[in-house]
């Protein structure tokens, strides 16, 4: 017992003396805090602007417990349905992976876009508008110095969105795509099956447009993979109810035809023929009927295949900016210098010293 009181009168004793010892170098405190809060406003001040939209999406319908995308699964590596993965779930979980391949990237740079400056813009050429700090330019003039130079020797060609080529990418068309995927961030939750979806820009309006632009563009996707077979399956029913139209409408002519030219003959061969044209004309009919029928079905089915997704919360053109928030990037560096001047005050200063004088012994 007279021990733990020991112990915890000297731990007393030795927060007081710490406590003392920040009192006596608070000045360095004062400067340090000082020159944290004067780093966070030149951070904060040279950070540009950005506007953040958000829409939520939520599934209304066409959606079933089986069939059609254990296909699609195996092309983004998802597995299939047998390995666990609903159609439910592939159907939400996908819009991430969507976003990040390449094909629905170069259809997004290409989205015509406005500016809240009244600009025309493709997304394209309007990522390379975006404003960075200055310190990614001091960091990057080296390698921009190289690229000039280079330039010299070589003819300059500007990439064109038009020309480019999904199978072997430029440089330039690679970084634009990465800028994109740095902007656009989509998110499901699997347990609610809302998928949110996020666009950063610097401007407000280009925001909002590339965000509604990339709703549709995913609900366009998700339609595509859900109704291909559906689709592929009424086509080719379509197909059939021509040809079996035509026919019908050949033997409804050739029985008719024959019947007006043997009104009045009353003859075995012509009664023959007749009723071997009346059957051909009712097999017809009824072959006609029947895929007609099908056509039905298979156009009942591509309709019920397609997923139906409401919008929650639309895209809409922010009135203030997302970040950056200057006055949590000014308090954050104003604690981080207390912190690591008081450390240094408490420890590293003795540290510093233990260590200086162990080499000077060893000289």
């Amino acid at each position: 017992m007279i021990k733990s009181n020991q112990q915890t009168e000297n731990q007393e004793i030795d927060l007081i003396a710490l406590f003392r010892k920040l009192y006596i170098n608070r000045k360095n405190i004062y400067k340090a805090v000082g020159i944290g809060i004067a780093a966070g406003i030149i951070i904060g001040f040279s950070l540009p602007r950005t506007y953040q939209v958000d829409v939520n999406l939520s599934p209304e319908s066409g959606v079933s417990a089986t069939g059609g995308l254990s296909g699609i699964a195996s092309m983004f590596g998802l597995g299939s349905a047998s390995a666990g993965f609903g159609e439910d779930a592939l159907t939400f979980n996908m819009f991430p992976e969507i976003v990040k391949t390449n094909p629905f990237a170069l259809e997004m740079l290409q989205i015509p876009i406005q500016t809240q400056k009244g600009d025309s813009i493709i997304l394209y050429d309007y990522l390379d508008t975006e404003r960075k700090p200055w310190w990614n330019y001091v960091i990057g003039a080296p390698g921009m110095l190289i690229g000039k130079i280079k330039l010299l020797f070589k003819e300059e060609q500007k990439d064109s969105i038009k020309a480019i080529d999904p199978f072997r990418l430029t440089p330039e068309q690679s970084g634009r795509i990465g800028m994109l995927k740095k902007v656009l961030e989509v998110e499901t939750d699997k347990k609610s099956n809302m998928t949110k979806v996020t666009v950063s820009l610097q401007d407000p309006l280009a925001a909002a447009i590339v965000a509604d632009s990339a709703v549709h563009k995913l609900q366009e996707y998700i339609t595509d993979y859900r109704t291909r077979k559906a689709k592929q399956d009424y086509d080719f029913q379509l197909s059939l109810c021509e040809q079996y139209r035509k026919e019908y409408f050949e033997a409804q002519q050739e029985y008719a035809k024959f019947a007006d030219a043997n009104r009045n003959v009353i003859l075995q061969t012509v009664t023959s023929e007749k009723e071997r044209l009346q059957k051909n004309l009712t097999l017809a009919e009824q072959i006609y009927s029947q895929s007609m029928g099908q056509l039905q079905v298979l156009r009942g089915k591509l309709q019920e295949a397609k997923p139906v997704f409401a919008v929650v919360e639309p895209a809409t053109v922010p009135l203030a900016p997302a970040s950056p928030k200057k006055l949590m990037i000014i308090v954050v560096f104003a604690f981080l210098a207390f912190i690591f001047e008081s450390a240094w005050i408490l420890f590293g200063r003795d540290i510093y010293h233990d260590f200086k004088n162990e080499l000077k012994k060893k000289d």
